[in-house]
C-alpha cells in the first residue's frame, strides 16, 4: 500500500510514522507513507494555500487550485482520496477495514476555517470526521485514519489473532474487560473466572459482559 499526506504542517508528523507498528510496517515494506507539503503546489511567490472566504466570514480557507494540482499529480486510477473535514461522515472501523485493501490512498489534512467545498464535491472520494469535536486541524485527524488502516494490512502487527478479538471487529460493539498480574492489588481483585483455569466458562463470561 502507498499513502500520500496532503498538509501544510509536514513537520507535526515527524516521527509519528517511524515508531510502534506503523514504523514496522513501513521498515518491512507493507505500506510506503509520504507526507507532503500543499505549498509546493502553490504558484505565487509566497507559496500560499488560502484565501478569504465568499460571501464573508472568519478566518481562511484553503483553496480548490492547490489542492486539485496536488491530487492531479498523485492521483492514479488505483487511488481513493480521503477528506478529513467536521462536515464527513463519523469513521468507524469497518471502513478502516475497507481501506486496508486499497492500493494508493490520499490524505488532505484541512487547516484554517477550512477548505473550499469543491474539494468535497469534486475530488474527495470519502469525506469523514473522527468525532463530532471541533481540532485546529486534520493533522491528527489523518493521523488517526492512517494507523487504523496500517494495523490492518497482513503482517503489521504480527500476531493476527489479536484482531479478531477487537473492539468493532464483531457484531458486539465492545471489546471485554483485560486483567494482568497480580491478581489482588489493595483489594481491587480479578474475577474469579478468569483465574479458574476453564476456557469455556471464560469464553461465556467474556461474551456476557460485551452485551452488558
Amino acid at each position: 500500500m502507498k499513502i500520500d499526506v496532503l498538509t501544510i504542517f509536514p513537520e507535526m508528523f515527524e516521527g509519528v510514522f517511524k515508531t510502534s507498528i506503523i514504523g514496522r510496517a513501513v521498515n518491512s515494506g507493507l505500506v510506503e507513507i509520504k507526507v507532503r507539503n500543499l505549498r509546493d503546489w502553490s504558484s505565487d511567490n509566497y507559496k500560499s494555500v488560502d484565501g478569504r472566504p465568499y460571501g464573508g466570514g472568519a478566518g481562511m480557507v484553503m483553496r480548490i487550485d492547490v489542492v486539485e494540482k496536488a491530487i492531479s499529480e498523485l492521483r492514479t486510477d488505483k487511488t481513493k482520496v480521503i477528506l478529513l473535514d467536521t462536515k464527513g461522515e463519523v469513521y468507524k472501523q469497518n471502513q478502516a477495514m475497507s481501506l486496508a485493501n486499497e492500493e494508493h490512498l490520499i490524505l488532505i489534512a484541512p487547516h484554517f476555517e477550512g477548505i473550499d467545498h469543491r474539494v468535497h464535491d469534486n475530488l474527495a472520494d470519502m469525506v469523514v470526521s473522527i468525532g463530532e469535536y471541533v481540532l485546529s486541524g486534520g493533522e491528527l485527524p489523518v493521523m488517526v485514519v492512517v494507523d487504523s488502516i496500517v494495523r490492518l494490512i497482513p503482517g503489521a502487527l504480527g500476531n493476527e489473532d489479536s484482531l479478531k478479538e477487537e473492539s468493532y471487529s464483531e457484531e458486539l460493539p465492545m471489546e471485554y474487560p483485560q486483567y494482568t498480574r497480580p491478581a489482588e492489588y489493595k483489594g481491587w481483585k480479578v474475577p474469579e473466572v478468569l483465574l479458574s483455569g476453564n476456557h469455556q466458562e471464560i469464553e461465556k463470561w467474556r461474551k456476557e459482559i460485551k452485551r452488558k
